[in-house]
């Protein structure tokens, strides 16, 4: 039997996937109640292209950490659902501008008020101080990892 010195359930990682899965049901799930055709996922999304529309498609891969194949079938969802356009470049043809559109927007501010009571209600209880040094320790570990990562890709 191998012995793990450290019990991974007392570790950062297993509570960080826990946290958010719970809230990708618990938002769906809102989402659902309300009637409204849209995944948390989705929501990202359409936060991000409110922020700085015309963002490209990798870019918005890179920012919500995900891969290209889960990025692609994620942006040609939005489309189908008329969310979102997308344009290719015509410098780049390889590339992918994509743009929310007014039925994207609407949905999006239709949404704002429940991921903010769900964010409420999640952070109830909680002082902001401990709320602040948990992102700033969250922060310091995706630090670290980032290190691992660069250093491990440089070993192989």
């Amino acid at each position: 039997m191998l012995l793990i010195s450290v019990d991974f359930d007392d570790t950062l990682i297993p509570w960080v996937a826990r946290l958010n899965l719970e809230f990708t049901y618990l938002s769906n799930k809102k989402f659902r109640e309300q009637h409204i055709n849209l995944s948390k996922e989705q929501w990202i999304v359409l936060k991000y292209l409110n922020q700085q529309d015309g963002l490209t498609q990798n870019d918005l891969a890179f920012i919500t950490h995900r891969d290209k194949t889960s990025m692609t079938r994620l942006i040609n969802n939005m489309e189908k659902k008329g969310y979102i356009r997308r344009e290719i470049c015509e410098q780049d043809r390889r590339i992918n501008h994509i743009f929310i559109k007014k039925s994207g927007r609407d949905i999006l501010y239709q949404t704002v008020p429940i991921m903010t009571e769900l964010i409420r209600m999640m952070q109830d209880g909680v002082s902001s101080d401990i709320i602040e040094e948990t992102i700033k320790t969250l922060k310091k570990v995706q630090i670290n990892l980032k290190q691992i990562s660069e250093q491990t890709h440089i070993e192989t």
